[in-house]
């Protein structure tokens, strides 16, 4: 009998330690708690931390984090406003602030994390396309290009060569806007959409193609101005050149025509004196002129004179 008492008293125990154990759970302070019955949600969320009763076998604890969790996207490309194509890796943090509401919609971070896959990618890829590449990429803070100083007043001059394009919201607006809607969508499941960031922008390769093509044509414009204005610079100095031996030139010739005046008319002087000291003198003077013009007038020439004219005077008997 005594054996019989003492199964019976163990099965006693071993039931009256299940029945409890089954009635009691803990909850930790990362931890809510919501309990169930057939799949169904009895009451309100438990969110104290500490030790709690509920119905034994009847009741199902359900535990849902209540600390602030990471999402972290996957690389995905996508067109820009400006048709360009970029590769964009974005992360997000959030924390379900209304457990109730997040167990009927979604149950588990599982199917969490699949609807934020679905709702954050696709507001990055509607961001992205409403913006041009430099909105992307650039932040709302201003700042400078570098300038190379050789090229300092060629920038000035062009007013494009340097100078980055003006930027309306920035990457930092673009992942608010980002947060903003999402956060909208993800507030029916319980979800409270903390902070959107991107984590990695890379260029497609045809992105960057076209990066190195207008790298190009800026260095190709540099290079054709600086040819412009050598050109320009060397036709300044061929042009001085010309008018300087234009003026050297017609100073020498003015030059040579004085000094030629200057000796026919020392000569003149010197014949006038030599051949005016006697009758014979000039008329040797006036018949040695007549012989250069007679060899002047008739090298290789036939001309038809009157033989009475005053120029074949020593041509014509007497």
């Amino acid at each position: 009998m005594k054996p019989i008492v003492r199964t019976f008293g163990i099965l006693i125990l071993i039931a009256v330690f299940v029945v409890v154990s089954n009635s009691c759970y803990t909850i930790l302070e990362t931890q809510q708690v919501i309990i169930t019955q057939f799949g169904k949600p009895i009451g309100e969320p438990i969110k104290e931390a500490g030790l709690h009763f509920k119905m034994p076998f009847f009741h199902k604890v359900n535990r849902i984090n209540r600390q602030i969790l990471e999402w972290d996207g996957q690389r995905t490309e996508m067109p820009t406003r400006d048709k360009l194509y970029i590769s964009v890796d974005t992360f997000a943090r959030w924390k379900i602030t209304q457990p109730l509401e997040y167990y009927r919609r979604l149950r588990d971070e599982r199917s969490a994390q699949s609807r934020l896959d679905d709702i954050l990618g696709s507001e990055t890829r509607n961001a992205i396309a409403k913006h041009n590449l430099i909105e992307v990429i650039r932040t709302t803070k201003e700042r400078e290009p570098i300038k190379d100083e050789t090229l300092k007043e060629i920038s000035e001059i062009s007013g494009k060569i340097g100078v980055l394009q003006p930027i309306r919201k920035g990457r930092k607006k673009i992942e608010e806007e980002i947060q903003r809607e999402a956060a909208k969508k993800l507030a029916e499941f319980g979800i409270k959409l903390l902070d959107v960031r991107f984590k990695r922008i890379n260029y497609n390769e045809s992105v960057v193609r076209k990066i190195y093509e207008r790298m190009i044509s800026e260095r190709q414009q540099i290079a054709a101005r600086f040819r412009s204005e050598g050109e320009g610079e060397a036709a300044k100095i061929n042009g001085n050149r010309q008018r300087d031996l234009s003026i050297i030139r017609s100073e020498a010739y003015r030059k040579v025509e004085e000094i030629k005046g200057q000796a026919d008319a020392k000569a003149t002087e010197i014949y006038a004196i030599s051949y005016g000291k006697s009758a014979a003198a000039r008329t040797l003077y006036s018949f040695l002129k007549s012989m250069e013009t007679y060899k002047k007038v008739m090298d290789n020439t036939t001309v038809v004179f009157s033989g009475e004219g005053e120029l074949f005077e020593y041509l014509n008997p007497k």
